[in-house]
């Protein structure tokens, strides 16, 4: 999954593809690099980020949305909180809601993600993005998480969203501790897949990476986002949301080869 931020403030590359060309003019490159999923967003969810109204938003996506669909059959994912902003990017073309709030955001959203039949994507995030960085706490992240993705999952169906609908997101970096509780809840991703949906992980240039790295920053994370990659792909998660697509195609591709060299080695004894 592939990401194209139209956002002035996103984390990584906020500002970068604010203009609607240079947003399509990425995401044409994101295609040709191998992205099988573009994840489109227009407001930042950056810690201390300030809210996007619901316009705005749309005014961001909707243009970027029909450019992209009318040039390409790549599934579009649209993060984002609001209902309204959803509905209109699945009008646009985008088949799947990918929401930080795990639907939470609003009283109609889990009525409004039923009614758009589109594929949902619940992501876990202690608090909100303005103040998620503030003393987060867990008595035992991966269970806790594991147990909020399999409610929130239970909420959607009970609502009517298809299970075969449904992706699950630990949140990395949202409303947790950067090595804390980050790295257990790597550590513990094929818990979350034992819940039997396919899961997305979004770690790609994440801050636990810089402070593994002492201290670099975003630009600079392209080792650590590829490890983190591959030790999802090791756990089962169905798909990586990165900045970095062909570099990431290339580390998961001579991952895959490997292990099947390895099964052919075994199956030949």
């Amino acid at each position: 999954m592939g990401i194209v931020n139209a956002t002035p403030d996103s984390f990584s590359d906020g500002g970068r593809f604010l203009d609607p060309e240079a947003a399509l003019a990425h995401a044409r490159r994101l295609i040709a690099e191998g992205a099988e999923i573009l994840d489109v967003g227009a407001e930042s969810t950056r810690p201390g980020a300030e809210p996007v109204e619901a316009d705005v938003e749309i005014q961001r996506l909707v243009p970027l949305i029909t450019a992209i669909r009318a040039e390409s059959e790549v599934p579009i994912s649209v993060d984002t909180m609001k209902p309204a902003v959803a509905g209109a990017a699945v009008a646009a073309g985008a088949s799947i809601w990918n929401d930080v709030t795990a639907l939470r955001h609003a009283a109609d959203s889990l009525q409004i993600a039923a009614e758009l039949g589109c594929e949902v994507v619940l992501m876990h995030m202690q608090g909100q993005p303005r103040t998620m960085q503030a003393e987060p706490h867990y008595d035992d992240v991966v269970a806790e998480v594991t147990a909020f993705l399999a409610e929130r999952a239970e909420a959607a169906m009970a609502a009517g969203v298809a299970r075969e609908r449904i992706w699950l997101d630990p949140g990395i970096g949202f409303g947790k501790h950067m090595l804390r509780h980050n790295l257990p809840l790597m550590a513990g991703l094929d818990r979350i897949v034992a819940l039997g949906f396919p899961v997305l992980l979004g770690a790609s240039r994440k801050a636990f990476i810089g402070a593994l790295s002492g201290g670099a920053d975003a630009d600079h994370r392209l080792g650590g986002s590829i490890a983190a990659a591959l030790a999802g792909a090791s756990a089962g998660v169905a798909a990586v949301r990165v900045h970095d697509v062909a570099e990431t195609i290339q580390a998961l591709n001579v991952q895959a080869a490997i292990a099947q060299a390895s099964d052919a080695g075994a199956r030949s004894l």
